[in-house]
């Protein structure tokens, strides 16, 4: 059966632009998803370890009702302070909530740890995120080696030496007037695999690195206790559509999109990853809780996908595209 929608840029949904800054050399940087007009967004985190900021606006209780701005970020709980950026290039314009004197932005923040690349003293700061807002005047579309995908890596369970080469991943989709798109950073403790045929695609390197363990059999290995993982793996991503819902319902969209890394992750959620996934509404079309949440969850084991795949060698690790045949 043919499908009912079909893929369209992410920069094709209303009230959204995504803007990167990364520095290469050190091996970070961050990922602006700027919603100029507000958008209510709920947020789900099924991992032990996130690194996050002004989540608890997000809850149902709290008097705020939607956000300005979303970072996704290198440098762990360090690249928080990349906030500021977006705040002083949002107040700039005047967005934000008003207090009188000013406005204040609601920008939140989840991050992932990229430390162990290249340089861990440099990290996302304001003027990167700056930069990234610049830059989301461009409508870019891009994956891969980018933004907070700049150092992101899978597949380490057993330390750098044996993982790979990940990045930032977008996809999204058009189902009559409905769009929903995922953007997604993989930085995940676990294998990836191919929503579509289940084939590995990257994750833990075998001893001579010319192929893969599983990483899930590896734990099994070490159910008598495993060695400290740091806390240094997390997989942070948006869902973001055009359909008009509020926070309790994005936060449930968040909930299904969840299912995308599920797909696509094996082993996910675990105490050392901050897994977290955000759901932004930016539009006003009308449409079904649970539709959006549905192909939430398969627009972003695509952007999952995507993320490994469009990874380029870099800091001496390995990609997908190496062992694809």
């Amino acid at each position: 059966m043919s499908k009912l929608y079909h893929e369209i840029p992410i920069s094709k949904i209303e009230n959204l632009s995504i803007g990167h800054a990364q520095d290469y050399a050190n091996a970070t940087g961050c990922t602006v998803l700027l919603c100029e007009k507000g958008a209510p967004a709920g947020l789900d985190v099924r991992g032990g370890a996130p690194a996050s900021r002004e989540t608890q606006l997000l809850d149902p209780t709290a008097s705020n009702n939607e956000i300005h701005a979303l970072v996704l970020s290198g440098g762990s709980a360090y690249g928080l302070d990349a906030a500021g950026g977006v705040m002083r290039y949002l107040e700039e314009k005047g967005i934000g909530f008003d207090v009188g004197m000013t406005v204040v932005p609601i920008v939140c923040t989840a991050c992932l740890f990229d430390l162990e690349l290249a340089n861990h003293k440099v990290r996302p700061d304001a003027a990167m995120a700056y930069r990234a807002c610049m830059d989301a005047q461009r409508k870019r579309n891009d994956s891969g080696n980018i933004g907070a995908g700049t150092g992101a890596a899978v597949g380490k369970f057993y330390g750098t030496d044996f993982m790979m080469k990940s990045g930032l991943g977008c996809y999204a989709v058009q189902l009559g007037d409905l769009k929903v798109g995922a953007v997604v950073a993989v930085n995940a403790l676990g294998d990836i695999y191919d929503c579509e045929t289940g084939k590995k695609l990257a994750g833990l390197l075998n001893e001579e690195k010319n192929g893969f363990r599983d990483t899930e059999t590896e734990f099994y290995r070490s159910y008598t206790g495993m060695k400290n993982l740091f806390t240094g793996n997390t997989t942070i991503g948006a869902i973001v559509t055009n359909a008009a819902f509020h926070k309790v319902q994005m936060k449930k969209i968040a909930m299904m999109a969840h299912n995308g890394y599920a797909r696509t992750i094996r082993p996910v959620h675990t105490s050392a990853d901050g897994d977290s996934i955000y759901g932004l509404s930016t539009g006003s079309i009308s449409a079904d809780l649970d539709v959006v949440g549905t192909l939430g969850s398969w627009v972003m084991a695509k952007a999952v996908n995507r993320a490994v795949l469009s990874a380029t060698a870099m800091y001496g690790y390995p990609v997908a595209s190496d062992f694809l045949s």
